[in-house]
């Protein structure tokens, strides 16, 4: 069985307040992607995790895609399998590659092996492997709250606009994105608010609150921001704890043109 998990971008980033489990309370729009990675799951007579394409760091039972098994094993008996990762999905720039992995892991194996489990039930298990695993599950377009698990559906339609992703080679840890974070005591307008304005207000309303402290660290990542500004874009911001930056434009521009601007071989259009 092979799949194809896809990633996410932020569109807007609220952090709200620290809660008494140690974690944040966010609000952010989840908006899937077609970058992709390539998982395939085929029974083997012993378990194995293999991985091709960008390089993994850490050992293979560190992994989300091995713990996502591990956890299904627990309350099933699953066979022994042998998964493979393709990797494509940069590491560290705030995309989610690892948690559609781990997510699209869980829906692989209730198919293959026929556990019967709803979507509810997959996002509960997702939750256990990363705070926006469960987005995965349904993998449409969500207002994240809580610690980005607590999902509704929001109606957001970009289908007119393109994408433009730069990844700037930088990882940027949950850690580190936290470490320096100073909550917002302002009050401001919602990100389901601002989202329901003219795609042309949002540069000025809709913002992720972690680039004020990662911009002054990696200004890099900054002035990719600008560059797509530059270049166009109607928005632009970076995709939740970094370093992936995009911008949203009414039409596309050519592409060797604003790689050549941006100075980097990780550009997409998504």
């Amino acid at each position: 069985m092979i799949d194809f998990p896809n990633a996410k971008i932020n569109i807007g980033l609220q952090i709200l307040s620290k809660r008494s489990d140690g974690f944040h309370e966010l609000a952010s729009c989840f908006y899937p992607i077609n970058l992709k990675d390539g998982l395939e799951i085929i029974e083997s007579n012993l378990f194995k995790f293999s991985s091709s394409g960008l390089a993994i760091s850490g050992n293979s039972d560190s992994n989300l895609v091995v713990k996502a098994y591990n956890l299904l094993k627990k309350d099933f008996q699953l066979p022994n399998v042998h998964i493979h990762l393709h990797k494509t999905i940069p590491m560290g720039a705030g995309l989610g590659g690892g948690s559609a992995d781990a997510a699209f892991c869980l829906k692989m194996l209730n198919k293959k092996f026929d556990l019967k489990l709803p979507s509810s039930t997959l996002e509960n298990y997702a939750s256990f492997l990363g705070s926006d695993c469960a987005f995965f599950i349904q993998n449409k377009v969500s207002i994240g709250k809580g610690r980005g698990n607590e999902l509704s559906a929001f109606h957001l339609d970009l289908s007119k606009y393109k994408i433009l992703l730069a990844y700037p080679a930088i990882h940027v840890s949950t850690a580190e994105a936290y470490s320096g974070l100073i909550l917002e005591s302002k009050p401001r307008q919602t990100i389901e608010n601002i989202l329901q304005k003219d795609i042309s207000e949002w540069k000025n309303l809709l913002e992720n609150d972690f680039e004020k402290h990662i911009f002054k660290n990696n200004p890099a990542i900054k002035t990719i921001k600008n560059q797509l500004y530059d270049l166009g874009a109607i928005y632009a911001s970076m995709s939740g704890s970094g370093s992936a930056v995009y911008g949203i434009f009414s039409q596309e521009i050519g592409f060797e043109e604003a790689k050549a601007k941006l100075g980097y071989e990780a550009v997409y259009w998504v």
